[in-house]
C-alpha cells in the first residue's frame, strides 16, 4: 500500500510540474492580452476624441459657405428688386406725363374751335356804339355774355398774348405783313391783326402780326445819288 501510495503521489507531482509550464503561458497570454486591452481603450478614445473635435469644425464651414451664399442670393434679390423700382418710377411718371400731354392736346384742340367764337364777340364789341336806351340794355346783356366767355378761358389756363412793341417772335407770332417804320426798330412788331392765345405757356394759337423793317431809306439820298451820276456823266 505505501508503494502505491507513494506512486499515487509521484504521478501526481508528475503530472502537476508538467501541467504548470501551459498554465504559465497561459497566464502570460491573458495579462498580455488585457495589457493590450488597457492600451486599446485610450487609443480609442482619443480617437472618439478627434472625430468629434473634427465634425464641430466642418459643420462651422459647411454654416460659413451657406452663409456667404444666402448673402450673394440676397445681394442679387436686393438690386433685382432696386432696378424694378426704378423701372416702375420711370414708368409712371412717363405715363403721367403722356396723360398730361394727352389732356392739354384735348384742351388745345378744343379751344381752338372755341376761339372764332371769341374774336367774332370782340369785333362786334368793338364795331357795336349803340344810342339808344334799348340797344344799351341790349349791348350790356351782349357784354355780360362776353365778359362770361373770358372768364371761362381763363379759368381754363388760357391768357391772350401782347404782342404790340415786342421783338417779332418766330414761336409766338405769325408775320402777316412788314413795312416800314420810323417809330420802331427792325424785327419789332408794330400791330396785332389777330390776337395768339396760350394755354399754360402753350402756343394755343400764334399772333398774326404786322412787323417793322425799320427806317425807309433818308429822305434826298436818292436824288443825290442821281446827281452824282449826271456830274459823272458831264465830266
Amino acid at each position: 500500500m505505501s508503494g502505491d501510495t507513494f506512486a499515487g503521489l509521484d504521478g501526481s507531482l508528475a503530472s502537476e510540474q508538467v501541467e504548470s509550464p501551459a498554465s504559465a503561458l497561459a497566464s502570460e497570454e491573458q495579462t498580455d492580452a488585457a495589457a493590450l486591452g488597457d492600451q486599446a481603450e485610450p487609443a480609442a478614445a482619443e480617437h472618439k476624441a478627434d472625430d468629434a473635435g473634427t465634425a464641430p469644425d466642418a459643420r462651422v464651414s459647411e454654416l460659413e459657405s451657406e452663409l456667404v451664399r444666402l448673402r450673394e442670393q440676397h445681394d442679387n434679390l436686393n438690386s433685382q428688386y432696386m432696378r424694378l423700382a426704378a423701372d416702375f418710377d420711370n414708368y409712371r411718371k412717363r405715363q403721367s406725363r403722356d396723360l398730361e400731354d394727352q389732356r392739354l392736346q384735348i384742351a388745345c384742340t378744343t379751344l381752338s374751335e372755341i376761339l372764332p367764337v371769341v374774336d367774332n364777340f370782340d369785333r362786334a364789341r368793338q364795331q357795336l356804339n349803340p344810342q339808344h336806351e334799348e340797344a344799351q340794355t341790349l349791348h350790356r346783356s351782349y357784354q355780360g355774355l362776353y365778359k362770361q366767355l373770358v372768364d371761362v378761358f381763363k379759368q381754363l389756363g388760357v391768357s391772350p398774348m401782347r404782342v404790340e412793341g415786342e421783338p417779332f417772335d418766330p414761336t409766338l407770332h405769325e408775320a402777316v405783313l412788314r413795312e416800314p417804320s420810323e417809330q420802331h426798330p427792325e424785327d419789332v412788331v408794330i400791330e396785332e391783326l389777330q390776337r395768339g392765345y396760350q394755354l399754360h405757356g402753350r402756343v394755343l394759337r400764334h399772333a398774326l402780326v404786322k412787323v417793322s423793317m425799320g427806317p425807309g431809306p433818308a429822305a434826298g439820298s436818292e436824288p443825290q445819288a442821281d446827281d452824282d451820276r449826271v456830274q459823272e456823266q458831264d465830266g
